[in-house]
């Protein structure tokens, strides 16, 4: 069975919903960063936003997690937009 993304069921591309490492994440938000200032910019977003944070902790997620799940990356796409 085919996953599909976000904008491929609006006819669109992005990102695909699936399980990711943060790095991998971070660099779809900050292409002209280095990978680990892409990271560190993720993690101030995540951390700097009281909702977004609250519902990933919901989720199990802890700060020093290098692989999100598939649920963690749709709640960041909720939160930040896509990519």
């Amino acid at each position: 069975m085919k996953q599909e993304t976000i904008n491929e069921q609006r006819g669109g591309s992005s990102p695909r919903i699936s399980p990711m490492s943060k790095m991998e994440l971070a660099m779809l938000y900050a292409p002209n960063l280095t990978p680990q200032g892409a990271v560190n910019r993720l993690i101030d977003w995540i951390r700097h936003n009281p909702e977004l944070t609250e519902s990933l902790l919901r989720t199990g997620y802890r700060k020093s997690q290098k692989l999100l799940t598939s649920l963690q990356v749709r709640i960041i796409f909720d939160y930040l937009g896509e990519p």
